[in-house]
């Protein structure tokens, strides 16, 4: 723990010395832990409290301290309906290869994003982002079943 607080001020002396401006307020010190720390250190960056919190946001896959991974799905499939409406708004008489080349790249991939960080092994969490696959192969195909790779 004192090595990382000697880490924080060191970025803070060569921020000041290289002229830099740092907003410490914008930081968080999430603890991934399940263990029972009854002493927990706290942090500052330039003579300012970073405080805890219970998740963040990095590169846009939302970790939660618990390692529970369910705001990251709720977040994606999310994402992923508006994409898929957005699609489906636009392509109303679009033919079906239109239909799947647009959902293969717009859509697709927001559901694949970060998939490897967080445990999709889980079945609920394959069934949400399915919902999205499903309901994409109706519009493009009028099937249930596409010839598309499964998200699991």
């Amino acid at each position: 723990m004192k090595i990382l607080q000697k880490g924080l001020q060191r970025l803070g002396e060569w921020a000041v010395e290289n002229a830099m401006k740092v907003n410490p307020s914008k930081n968080k010190a999430p603890r991934f832990t399940e263990a029972r720390v009854k002493d927990l250190p706290d942090y500052s960056l330039l003579d300012t409290l970073i405080p805890e919190a219970s998740s963040c946001n990095y590169l846009g896959i939302n970790m939660h301290s618990d390692l529970s991974w369910a705001d990251q799905v709720n977040y994606t499939v999310r994402k992923a309906w508006k994409a898929l409406h957005f699609t489906m708004r636009i392509l109303k008489k679009g033919n079906s290869n239109t239909k799947s080349i647009t959902y293969m790249s717009l859509v697709r991939p927001i559901l694949e994003y970060g998939t490897e960080s967080w445990d999709l092994y889980r079945d609920g969490k394959i069934n949400a982002l399915g919902m999205v696959q499903k309901k994409e192969a109706e519009f493009a195909h009028h099937t249930n079943r596409p010839n598309w790779e499964t998200l699991a």
